[in-house]
């Protein structure tokens, strides 16, 4: 990996990033300059410059009156010798300075564009095989679901009372929630109540659990494993003036153990007959024992899935993908695009739009965050974002990597989005690379997205079902989408999640190279593309999320592969 890539990366997000010059030091091979851009003729001009500057200084320090000049002097030729700024011109005794920034912290990923976009052209002309077809070695490692098999259905005991919970943010983490309050329910032998959905401000989804959830199948599938209600029983409601916001809410830690479930939720939960923990979202601690791993296991793969209308039409719109890749065999990719406005906003990264772009995202970051962005000693350092891969790729970005990949221009592409943030600009060449491409609202009718309009969450469920169900699925930004998805594609698939996870940083570096050659540039994608397959199949580390790694909590190895592997070695 090229040694910038690295720039930042022990540090905290907000610290600048360190001078390239600085880091690699002098060294009599490169020269002092070796920093700069531009050739033997600029490394002269600047050699001579420092003679110039530091022949000065010794003039000055001869004569008393200019000794005031002397700190001046010094900071200057210091910051030449460091290499931070770069002398372009001398003019009637002024020195014009123009500070240079450091590699991969500038937008110029049109630039690059433009000038391979013919090469990426003539060569899907040449017939070159799809990436589709040879991008993936298929791994027979023998991991096979078994989260129903982890957790035993025996006849529950008598409930010990009911646990409320109130599952904030969007659809993953809704999920999340669900998920953990099913293990909890379990630990404690408590009745859970259908999960209540707080209402998000940044989300804005009033739907409720029925309306993302098949309530009825959520219930029969925990009948054996875990008390599940839709209400609460008449007698217990009125002992608290039928209000449920007037049962105790129990202020629980973030990753809590369960033995604090344990020694403090169970006995209030048993004297109360109810409680209420609200939010919920990550309230149980990632290692736990198996058993109550195997809830949470079922819960997310087995339990959860969407309501009747949503299957319907996201299986509908599966069979359409699959209908338009008929080139590929019904084999498409998905990609998780993050460009909207309050993303872009959020990153506090800049592109190619001028003030224009700045005016903009300041106003969305102020109707977003208010004041977070304006607060005291608040920098905003939108280069070092970039440069430490925090920046949402553009969809331009996006596209570029996918062909220096090899997947060409007959590849079926589904962008699974939001509102895209200057949609008519940034996605035309994206849908340039890839004609094929597809979103929810060329693949659904607005009659058919109409019972979902307005309801983020929805929207969402439909995106996560046919980015499911892709051959390749890519994530751009991080998050709950694509931690969940990855998850549950190792789970459907083998414990292989065939998922691209592009090395950001890396990019940053090749898209600020207008000169880079075609070569070049697929040789360094094709590499992620090995190291994104050699990920594909990863066990779960201590700590880490189950959602995101089901091997081996919730996979098993399956007991022919393992003898077929016997066989193989005898």
């Amino acid at each position: 990996m090229h040694g910038y890539s690295r720039l930042g990366g022990a540090r905290n997000g907000s610290s600048p990033p360190s001078s390239p010059r600085f880091r690699h030091g002098r060294s009599k091979s490169n020269g002092w300059a070796n920093g700069f851009v531009g050739g033997g003729i600029r490394r002269s001009k600047e050699r001579t410059m420092e003679k110039l500057l530091f022949g000065l200084m010794s003039a000055v320090f001869r004569r008393r009156g200019l000794l005031l000049f002397a700190p001046l002097l010094y900071i200057s030729g210091m910051l030449l010798y460091m290499g931070s700024l770069n002398f372009d011109a001398v003019k009637n005794g002024v020195v014009f300075v123009h500070k240079r920034a450091p590699p991969g912290s500038v937008y110029r990923s049109p630039q690059v564009f433009e000038k391979l976009w013919p090469l990426m052209e003539s060569e899907s002309s040449n017939g070159s095989v799809n990436a589709l077809f040879r991008a993936w070695n298929l791994k027979r490692e023998g991991w096979k679901p078994c989260a129903n098999k982890s957790v035993l259905k025996t006849e529950l005991p008598v409930s010990n009372g009911f646990l409320i919970v109130e599952a904030n943010g969007g659809l993953n983490q809704q999920r999340l929630s669900i998920s953990d309050a099913v293990a909890v329910a379990g630990l404690l032998n408590a009745t859970l109540l259908i999960p209540i959905f707080h209402f998000n401000s940044v989300w804005r989804d009033s739907s409720k659990f029925g309306d993302i959830f098949d309530e009825d199948f959520f219930i029969g599938a925990l009948q054996n494993h875990v008390h599940v209600a839709r209400e609460l029983p008449h007698d217990l409601l009125q002992r608290f003036d039928n209000n449920i916001s007037n049962i105790v809410n129990l202020r629980v830690k973030a990753w809590t153990s369960p033995a604090h479930y344990i020694q403090k939720v169970l006995p209030q939960l048993r004297g109360m007959g109810a409680v209420r923990i609200a939010p919920f979202s990550n309230r149980l601690a990632q290692n736990v024992h198996s058993k109550i791993q195997g809830l949470r296991c079922f819960a997310n793969f087995e339990a959860l899935r969407f309501s009747e209308p949503i299957r319907t039409l996201a299986e509908r719109m599966v069979d359409r993908m699959v209908k338009y890749s008929s080139q590929n065999n019904g084999k498409y990719v998905s990609v998780h695009l993050r460009f909207e406005e309050d993303m872009v906003a959020f990153s506090c990264c800049e592109y190619d739009g001028g003030e224009e772009e700045k005016r903009e995202m300041d106003i969305a970051r102020e109707r977003s965050w208010r004041g977070k962005f304006r607060r005291k000693n608040k920098v905003i350092k939108p280069g070092a974002n970039r440069i430490n891969g925090k920046c949402p790729m553009a969809p331009l970005e996006v596209g570029m990597m996918l062909r220096g990949m090899g997947f060409d221009n007959t590849t079926t592409v589904y962008v699974a989005a939001g509102k895209i943030y200057k949609e008519q600009k940034f996605m035309a060449p994206l849908r340039k690379m890839f004609p094929l491409l597809q979103t929810k609202d060329t693949l659904a009718t607005p009659e058919e997205l109409a019972p979902s309009m307005g309801h983020s969450s929805r929207l969402a469920a439909l995106d996560y079902t046919v980015c499911l169900h892709s051959e390749v699925f890519v994530t751009t930004q991080g998050g709950n989408f694509p931690h969940f998805l990855m998850g549950h594609r190792r789970y459907m698939f083998g414990g292989h999640a065939k998922t691209i996870k592009p090395d950001k940083r890396r990019l940053a570096l090749l898209l600020d190279k207008p000169n880079i050659s075609w070569k070049v540039f697929k040789q360094q994608t094709k590499e992620m593309l090995r190291r994104s397959d050699q990920k594909g199949i990863e066990l779960k580390k201590p700590g880490g999320s189950l959602y995101n790694f089901p091997m081996p909590d919730c996979m098993c190895k399956h007991a022919d592969a393992r003898n077929e592997s016997v066989n193989a070695q005898a």
